[in-house]
């Protein structure tokens, strides 16, 4: 079965001329031009992956709002946003949301579609068995690579496949620094130091969701991030 796109751009050209690029790659793509119609799409059933614009034809930030509701239907459904506007600010914000990546509308089409593959692969892996050797257990925390699960002190945490994988490679090696591109390398994305900060303080903070006393991803600064043992 083709897997089932969502498509949210208010853009005419550019929603049918995309649209029809993904069918070409044998994509079921399902297309909304404002929030409304997306989010009452939605509840209706939801799609493999989204694609949504953050500017929606009245509402500003109407992309953003929709991620929200996305995120609070499915936790792991993977989100990208693909928008003109190219700054910090929007991409920290977007990434804070639950997306798994930010793009910006100058990237080639090839970009995009290797993109939405490297997602597909990553959440297939939830169907997957569980096999002993893709486990991961430091002290309280459990990571099971295949499953793409994590629980902390038998606690399971919801992550991105994106926070997921950065999470893996720190945990990995546990003591070990990764840098900031080790990080970008294992989750398969390209972006700034901004970018990889803002998950990791998303990764921090759905910890300390849990427990107020979470201290085990160190930033080491001017090299990047380790998976701090127990004392």
């Amino acid at each position: 079965m083709s897997k089932r796109i969502a498509l949210v751009e208010d853009e005419p050209d550019i929603r049918e001329n995309y649209a029809a690029a993904l069918k070409k790659q044998g994509y079921d793509v399902i297309t909304y031009a404002n929030r409304a119609s997306a989010e009452a799409g939605f509840n209706q059933r939801l799609p493999d992956l989204a694609i949504i614009d953050i500017g929606l034809q009245d509402e500003i930030d109407g992309g953003f709002a929709l991620c929200q509701q996305l995120r609070s239907l499915s936790k792991t459904l993977p989100i990208i946003f693909f928008t003109a506007r190219d700054n910090d600010y929007d991409t920290i914000c977007g990434l804070r949301m639950g997306a798994d990546d930010y793009l910006t509308k100058d990237i080639s089409l090839p970009h995009l579609l290797a993109r939405i593959a490297a997602l597909f692969r990553r959440t297939e892996l939830l169907n997957q068995p569980q096999l002993q050797s893709d486990l991961i257990q430091c002290g309280d925390l459990l990571m099971d690579s295949n499953r793409m699960t994590v629980s902390w002190q038998n606690q399971p945490i919801e992550l991105t496949v994106t926070e997921f994988w950065m999470l893996h490679a720190i945990a990995k090696f546990a003591g070990h620094v990764k840098s900031r591109q080790q990080l970008m390398d294992e989750s398969r994305m390209v972006v700034d130091d901004t970018t990889i900060t803002s998950h990791i303080k998303r990764i921090r903070k759905k910890f300390v969701q849990l427990d107020d006393g979470f201290d085990r991803i160190e930033t080491v600064y001017g090299m990047g991030y380790r998976w701090k043992n127990s004392a």
